[in-house]
């Protein structure tokens, strides 16, 4: 057995199995020379190139998995930011009436009148730390991105495409428009 093992090998140096360290102090003209046989190169080659190809394949595993993470995490993040505004879009009517409410005529010292105003001003306190912010279109120009027209009049006093009243507030939430604002437009 140990003749075949040595029939493919040509000055190979044999060791016992323990890792040497050899040096070889600098300036030393003395080298060691290694022969080996052409089929134990071509195994050698083979072996580097399964390497490199299991080494590419690692990298891209990895790049892909960085990839995924990311992703599930952003739409994670984009799930959750689609729900909140849905919960939030849901419940805009009831900013709307509480506003209605609040700015109707009557007896500003009326107990009932105050605590009115007061749920609505932590209606909008508990809006805004949602990250809802009311638009103010008012005296702007239209935006049709961010704005409904259902009026237009004319008005010289106006700019061409000015907004020229309010009829329901728009509210945008991380620059995205969950509710365009309802006005009317100056021609």
């Amino acid at each position: 057995m140990r003749d075949r093992e040595d029939e493919g090998r040509e000055n190979v140096p044999e060791t016992d199995g323990a890792a040497e360290s050899a040096e070889i102090p600098a300036g030393s003209q003395e080298e060691e020379t290694f022969t080996f046989t052409r089929d134990q190169v071509e195994k050698m080659e083979a072996a580097v190139r399964e390497l490199d190809a299991q080494k590419d394949q690692f990298l891209r595993l990895a790049a892909e998995y960085d990839n995924y993470r990311k992703r599930t995490v952003r739409e994670k993040e984009d799930l959750y930011q689609s729900a909140k505004a849905d919960a939030v879009r849901a419940l805009l009517p009831v900013y709307d009436d509480l506003e209605r409410a609040a700015a109707q005529p009557g007896d500003d010292a009326s107990p009932h009148k105050k605590g009115l105003v007061m749920i609505f001003q932590k209606y909008r306190e508990l809006l805004k730390s949602l990250g809802v912010e009311e638009m103010d279109p008012l005296g702007k120009p239209f935006d049709p991105e961010k704005h409904e027209a259902v009026m237009h009049i004319e008005d010289p006093e106006k700019g061409e495409g000015e907004v020229s009243q309010v009829f329901q507030a728009g509210f945008e939430m991380g620059g995205k428009v969950l509710r365009h604002a309802t006005v009317q437009v100056a021609n």
